[in-house]
């Protein structure tokens, strides 16, 4: 496995001090953050027990960020979440949003293959500068990380056509629908 493919590995010591071992340094959550929107997988384990604490340091980095006031999940969404707990075996909840962000994740991607497929425009004057400003816009909304969205986008500011965000947006309502209602009818 190459270097790129395992987890960076980060060690929690009995003072509950992290410590990157690829690096030989400590690190901070917003740290572990910073290499998981550079789309870098982690595992955090405890150096005493061995056991693996990744699950409870996400859940520990999103609480922070909501905290301050970063509100990506919805109310209503942490609602569900907390009623997924309450049912048996987790209910759907777990599956549901995997297959959420997967569809996400395909759709960005295509988007990026759409963008880099050659075609008559790139012949256009200034047609890389626009490129790279719809790659910039893409990276902001995303949160510059491959599969992760950061908030919401900004319409008209000039980097993409206003009607396309709002088509795109409708498509995932679309695609969400229709997902809920393959999940309601197993």
């Amino acid at each position: 496995m190459a270097e790129g493919d395992k987890p960076l590995l980060i060690k929690r010591y009995a003072s509950r001090r992290l410590y990157n071992t690829e690096t030989s340094d400590y690190v901070t959550l917003e740290d572990i953050a910073g290499f998981i929107r550079a789309g870098r997988e982690v595992q955090i384990v405890d150096l005493k027990s061995g056991d693996d604490l990744t699950r409870q340091y996400l859940l520990q980095i999103i609480a922070e960020h909501e905290s301050r006031g970063e509100n990506i999940l919805p109310v209503n969404v942490l609602m569900d979440l907390v009623r997924s707990y309450m049912v048996p075996g987790g209910g759907m909840m777990p599956q549901f949003l995997q297959s959420s962000f997967e569809m996400l994740r395909d759709s960005q991607s295509k988007m990026m293959e759409n963008m880099q497929v050659i075609n008559p425009m790139t012949t256009l004057p200034g047609f890389e500068a626009m490129k790279a400003q719809q790659e910039a816009w893409l990276k902001a909304m995303t949160g510059g990380f491959p599969g992760g969205m950061s908030g919401p986008g900004r319409e008209g500011d000039g980097s993409r056509p206003a009607g396309s965000e709002s088509e795109e947006l409708d498509e995932i309502k679309k695609q969400l629908a229709d997902l809920q209602s393959k999940l309601s009818k197993m």
